[in-house]
């Protein structure tokens, strides 16, 4: 082998050429094949959704021009391994080194610390590089090096830290490593992203969003000069272009967390001085950036805490009486609860793959307050329809709403439909626009259809329980069934740790325990250990790998042991989650998403359900209402299902800014 360096750069989600570290490593250093892996085996229960998959698509088709014109080609590949697919690409090149930008969900850590460590095994010098935060999850704690379990603490932190703004110039030119031909590679095309029953639907997405980094630039661009002075007034408006629409591009990488940062500080020091000061624009700033925050958590809430994609950071959660309605998830996902803003949101959801931040926040509270259905679930049907779909925002969305975060929801809070539609749409013209059955109820009635007189309800052609169901269940029995679930939930948490104390078997606890407003109820909340020494074989910019503390290596063996004995198929199609325990395989038809690895089954005493195949922003009193703003299936629902879906829709898609 030569003395050359001969570098893989390994692209994930970070499909840009601009401020792409792990790039600009390897183009210093010598020849290079950039390469793109497809491993559709390793995606497990989170295989990206339709409108997902739609986007990585064009995005990569983007990347492929992108790289061509620097000289060089993206090597495309579609394995049963990732592993086999980098060994077979260091072969054929003589590769000695690789790279790649870090990645925090809970499937992705695993996988790369697994790969980081078979390839150093072979002899490969493996590099890892922040491309994705401004702060690294290891980097930020309390003063004690523990790491915070709320955000605020945490934000205020960050805020504190200095940031590298500089945005280092990308290379002018690639030099592409010889041995190229000799990886068996293959087209976008052929990498099979896209069906040819998805074609239709996808169609629809490519007439409001253009992905690939040229348009990101442009989306930027657009918001920091036009939007973001008004966005503290209109962030909330659900119908419309309202926010900055950078969530895809920032998913998949098009885009830099850095070069957001950098263009909003750049804004405001132009603000400073050239125009009066104005408490409006400071607050436009600080709320923007805040929303930048939510997304550095939601990578520092996975990356210390690797369980939240399965279970409540709070652990009393785990005894919270989730109800296993699988025809109650079927109609909220439908958009037929009876509650029409709930409704406008999950056919918009449906039929476009995005809706506005404060309509996840809204169609998401439903879900977990008034049915009581499992957050998990919530969030597997967020991953598998969101065009941004972005599974740590999506964690900490669900979880901050589901109560199961000491400065989330109260777990007794249950906001009315009713009161957020006349709040957030206040004409009703996003309802009328995504639920045409109500397009002619007065505005007086139409976040409560129920409560209209029937003249009203005729002269709007509304017959309730017709062509428009009735509430699915009225608020006043929701009320009351969430508050004998949360009393429950503490009756049984209390039970519990008086179990514990009574016997004598010591259990390694790492839990910081805290008094909720009840003083007989206490918080339970996980405290983690910030490391941040490095090993002599590591480099300072390569990822950490959290560790796993004894009581959850105990609470993973214990949960294994009492999964039962059947071995538990986890799928959803949109009527309905089907649990099949070894028995006969359902009609392909009515499949919709992948079986869920994760998917055993699972007591309704625990804090989760088996995920039903299937993201997420967070108000003012709530410290962290906006859902998560830079914000998985294998099968499209029932055809039929999609064609009614979008027989619903009433002329087209409210239009995004598409630069």
């Amino acid at each position: 082998m030569s003395s050359e360096v001969r570098t893989i750069v390994w692209f994930r989600r970070d499909l840009r050429i601009e401020d792409n570290p792990a790039l600009a490593s390897a183009a210093k250093d010598g020849c290079l094949i950039p390469v793109f892996i497809w491993c559709p085996n390793e995606e497990g229960q989170f295989y990206p959704g339709r409108a997902s998959r739609w986007w990585l698509k064009q995005s990569l088709s983007h990347l492929v021009q992108a790289l061509r014109s620097l000289g060089t080609p993206l090597v495309v590949i579609k394995a049963e391994s990732t592993l086999a697919a980098l060994l077979q690409c260091a072969g054929a090149i003589g590769a000695n080194r690789v790279v790649y930008n870090h990645l925090y969900d809970p499937v992705s850590l695993v996988r790369d610390h697994k790969i980081k460590s078979e390839l150093q095994a072979v002899g490969l010098s493996v590099q890892s590089f922040n491309a994705d935060l401004l702060y690294e999850p290891w980097e930020v704690s309390d003063q004690n090096g523990i790491a915070f379990t709320t955000f605020n603490e945490f934000w205020s932190k960050c805020l504190d830290m200095p940031v590298d703004i500089i945005l280092p110039l990308p290379p002018w030119r690639l030099v592409p490593a010889s041995g190229i031909e000799n990886i068996q590679s293959c087209s976008v095309e052929e990498l099979g992203l896209e069906n040819n029953s998805e074609k239709s639907s996808n169609a629809l997405l490519s007439r409001v969003w253009v992905p690939g980094c040229r348009n990101s630039d442009k989306l930027l661009t657009e918001f920091i000069d036009g939007h973001l002075r008004e966005y503290s007034k209109s962030r909330m408006k659900v119908d419309g272009s309202t926010t900055s629409l950078l969530s895809p591009y920032l998913h998949f990488g098009e885009l830099s967390v850095r070069k957001i940062y950098r263009a909003v500080r750049m804004k405001q020091i132009q603000w400073a001085q050239y125009d009066e000061k104005d408490a409006d624009f400071e607050e436009s700033i600080t709320l923007f950036l805040r929303s930048l925050g939510l997304r550095e958590y939601s990578r520092y809430l996975c990356f210390n805490f690797p369980f939240t994609h399965e279970r409540s950071l709070l652990g009393n959660l785990r005894h919270y009486p989730w109800r296993n309605d699988q025809g109650e998830f079927k109609a909220w996902r439908q958009g037929k609860t009876g509650y029409p803003l709930v409704d406008a949101g999950m056919r918009e959801l449906w039929a476009t793959g995005w809706i506005h931040n404060r309509t996840r926040v809204v169609v998401a509270s439903f879900f977990v307050k008034v049915l009581l259905l499992p957050w998990t679930w919530g969030m597997k049907y967020f991953w598998d329809t969101l065009l941004d779909a972005d599974l740590e925002s999506d964690i900490l969305g669900w979880q901050y709403i589901s109560g199961s975060l000491p400065d989330g929801h109260e777990l007794t809070r249950l906001d009315s439909p009713e009161v957020q539609g006349q709040r957030f749409d206040p004409e009703g013209e996003y309802v009328r626009n995504w639920v045409p059955e109500l397009a002619r109820m007065p505005t007086e009635w139409i976040h409560h259809p129920w409560d209209a007189p029937r003249p009203v309800l005729a002269a709007a052609g509304v017959e309730l329980g017709f062509n428009y169901p009735k509430p699915i269940i009225d608020l006043d029995s929701a009320r009351d069934r969430l508050d004998d679930a949360v009393s429950t939930m503490w009756q049984l948490d209390r039970a519990s740790k008086l179990a514990t104390v009574s016997t004598d078997e010591v259990v390694a606890d790492n839990s910081t325990y805290f008094k909720n407003n009840d003083d007989n109820n206490i918080l339970d909340i996980p405290k983690v250990v910030v490391k941040k020494e490095v090993t002599s074989v590591s480099s300072s910019l390569d990822q950490k790998v959290p560790s796993f503390n004894n009581k959850f290596r105990e609470n993973l063996k214990a949960n294994k042991n009492n999964n039962g004995n059947g071995n538990v198929r986890n799928r959803t199609e949109r009527n309905g989650p089907v649990n099949q325990i070894e028995g006969p395989m359902q009609e392909e038809d009515v499949v919709s998403t992948a079986e869920s690895s994760a998917g055993q089954k699972r007591s309704v005493s625990e804090s989760s359900y088996a995920v039903p195949s299937a993201n997420f922003s967070l108000s003012e009193g709530d410290q962290m209402e906006e859902w998560v703003p830079f914000d998985a299936s294998m099968k499209s629902f029932k055809e039929e299902e999609d064609a009614q879906c979008e027989s619903s829709i009433n002329g087209e898609r409210p239009s995004k800014r598409s630069g």
